[in-house]
């Protein structure tokens, strides 16, 4: 028996990185039945092909959009009736410069990273059980300061907020909200940063050189602390933002 038998859980943005390794992590936890969406249905079969479990369901569908939403929660609720555990880890990373932001680049970051955070939690609600978990991917940047990043941070910052917030919000259902804030992981998201491969290669040596770990870190090293924070294992914790970022941001 795993730590997560007979849990109905839903991770957004499962395709690919953190989300795919935490859903693979969720199945071999014994977890009942992973959701998991993203935007991309082709990224979204090969997610559910790399899984190799039939327990579990590809949504299509993005978390800013809210007839999304409501279209995945009906779904949720017509074939498993309630959901234990909320992954939500959708989210997008842009640079730009304080004086090269522009409306579009603040829209996009705040409607995924933030807006679509909270509604995915939000229409959660009623089919979530009580004492059931939620976690949300925040960032280290919820608490640093990083290089062209003000709108992406000021995005992890307010979901740390939401965590603090809502561990309140729900106490009265014994709803445990954590947020874990990874650090430089090795994920298709920050390789697709539009900069330049120079840059790109700067960051590596740069961040490499600030861990205490000398290293990125890998999706499967957040997916285990997500599993944690799901499971009963952590049944007295709540409200924390677990730092999993090989020191990066401790030090």
């Amino acid at each position: 028996m795993g730590r997560l038998a007979g849990k109905i859980a839903l991770i957004t943005g499962g395709s690919d990185g953190i989300g795919l390794a935490t859903a693979q992590q969720f199945v071999a936890e014994g977890a009942s039945h992973v959701f998991i969406t993203g935007r991309r249905q082709q990224v979204l079969d090969e997610a559910v092909k790399k899984i190799g479990s039939k327990n579990v369901t590809a949504v299509q569908g993005d978390v800013s959009n809210m007839a999304d939403l409501d279209k995945l929660y009906s779904l949720i609720q017509k074939e498993k009736g309630r959901l234990d555990i909320l992954f939500a880890n959708a989210g997008i990373d842009e640079v730009a410069t304080l004086n090269s932001i522009t409306e579009k680049h603040f829209d996009d970051l705040f409607n995924i990273n933030v807006k679509g955070v909270l509604f995915t939690v939000q229409k959660a609600l009623p089919i979530f059980v009580d004492g059931g978990s939620i976690i949300l991917n925040a960032s280290i940047c919820s608490v640093k300061g990083c290089v062209a990043e003000s709108v992406y941070c000021a995005t992890k910052a307010a979901v740390r907020s939401f965590a603090r917030c809502w561990t309140v919000d729900l106490k009265g259902r014994n709803i445990r909200v954590n947020a874990v804030s990874p650090g430089p992981i090795d994920t298709s998201m920050w390789k697709a940063a539009e900069i330049s491969e120079e840059d790109k290669k700067a960051f590596i040596t740069g961040v490499t050189a600030a861990t205490v770990m000398n290293r990125f870190g890998t999706p499967d090293e957040i997916a285990k602390p997500v599993v944690f924070l799901a499971s009963d294992d952590s049944s007295y914790i709540t409200g924390i933002e677990l730092f999993a970022d090989g020191g990066l941001a401790q030090i």
